[in-house]
């Protein structure tokens, strides 16, 4: 009864089981009025006939018809009906041969309630048994017994055909409401990965904008703080200029957060050019800038990319390279590519050591959805070189200008 439930929510029969009873009622009454029409074998048979006919209705709605509406319907519980079916139904068949007509309306029940190979034993009883009993208690002639022996194959026949047409219906029916159940279930869990899969990426898209600017702009006073410290009773010029700085870095960081809560572009290339920016940003870092190549407009993704590596480079060159290593940044604008390079000549580091930081590695990531590489090259004690290479024409898949 698998066919059936998994079926239930496509199947016809499920869904217009009133149909149903309109039909066996229709082919009750008619089995009803030709019993009950006159000629051989005589009026008192056909009225015992009539009389088992009409327990069946009573039967079908109390028993039947709820079976044929369950989900799963016990097999004992189902014999039991279709054997008290037909024992109403084959005496009155041997009987009188009209009654077979009521055979039409018992046949669908036997698929609807019943597996392939249990429907076929029943269907075959129903329409061969009549004949059996008719011939054993007649004694028709040959004529007469071949031509209701033909009708009685051909209507199983067509029985088992039909019926297993049905079932197959009903199977593939069953298998398709499966496959969309299953396909639907996909979509929401496809979906609900998606979801994580865009937060995930937006957390990341965040912790990289984050560290690039508010962090390192929070670094950035920490350490102009204890250079304040250290100034204040012995150079105060220049403790004043550091107070200046930090005034330009708080105003550059808030300008960031706002900017990152909109959405919108960096500070650094709000209403600027690329140049532009990076001219600021070497500024505050005492760095020195050269431009070569055609400078000209980049869609907002490499400028972006560009800016964010350079401030990443930069904070680390300030943090590792030492106080009074020098800082040059050059910008490379090329036909297809726009190359940023941040060089110190500080103390180096070996690049193939672990590292925890999320920078360098940040950095890359960042690159590589610019369609881009960023390469670092530093040996201990000869400074370090970092150089992003992008594409022009790239389309940075979470970042937006």
């Amino acid at each position: 009864m698998t066919r059936w439930s998994a079926a239930r929510d496509v199947d016809a029969w499920d869904r217009t089981i009133r149909l149903w009873d309109g039909y066996f009622a229709v082919a009750w009454a008619a089995t009803l009025a030709f019993v009950l029409a006159a000629g051989h074998p005589g009026w008192p048979l056909r009225a015992v006939a009539a009389g088992l006919l009409v327990p069946l209705v009573p039967w079908y709605t109390a028993v039947g018809r709820p079976l044929l509406q369950e989900d799963e319907p016990d097999v004992g519980r189902v014999l039991r009906y279709l054997c008290g079916a037909l024992a109403l139904f084959l005496p009155s068949a041997v009987l009188v041969g009209e009654t077979r007509l009521m055979a039409f309306a018992l046949i669908p029940q036997c698929f609807m309630a019943l597996r392939m190979r249990a429907a076929l034993v029943a269907v075959t009883v129903i329409n061969l048994a009549p004949v059996v009993g008719w011939a054993l208690l007649w004694r028709p002639d040959a004529t007469d017994l071949f031509a209701n022996a033909l009708f009685a194959v051909v209507t199983l026949v067509f029985s088992v055909t039909v019926g297993s047409w049905i079932i197959r219906i009903i199977e593939q029916s069953g298998e398709r409401a499966e496959l969309i159940a299953e396909l639907d279930a996909s979509r929401h869990e496809i979906s609900r990965l998606s979801a994580a899969h865009g937060a995930l990426t937006e957390r990341e898209r965040m912790a990289r904008e984050i560290h690039d600017t508010l962090a390192q702009g929070f670094t950035s006073l920490l350490m102009l703080v204890q250079a304040v410290e250290a100034e204040l009773e012995d150079d105060l010029p220049q403790a004043r200029r550091h107070l200046a700085l930090m005034d330009e870095t708080a105003r550059q960081n808030l300008a960031e957060a706002r900017a990152l809560v909109a959405g919108g572009a960096p500070a650094d290339l709000d209403g600027a050019s690329l140049p532009d920016a990076l001219r600021r940003l070497a500024a505050r870092h005492g760095a020195t800038l050269d431009v070569t190549g055609p400078v000209r407009a980049l869609p907002a993704a490499p400028e972006v990319v560009a800016l964010r590596s350079c401030q990443e480079a930069l904070t680390n060159a300030r943090k590792h390279a030492g106080s009074s290593a020098a800082v040059g940044i050059r910008l490379a604008y090329a036909d297809e590519t726009v190359t940023v390079s941040v060089r110190d000549d500080g103390c180096g580091f070996d690049p193939g050591a672990a590292s925890g930081g999320y920078g360098l590695a940040g950095l890359r990531a960042r690159a590589a959805e610019a369609g881009g590489t960023a390469a670092v090259r530093s040996t201990p004690g000869d400074g370090t070189t970092v150089t992003v290479s992008l594409p022009v024409h790239a389309t940075l898949r979470s970042e937006t200008r």
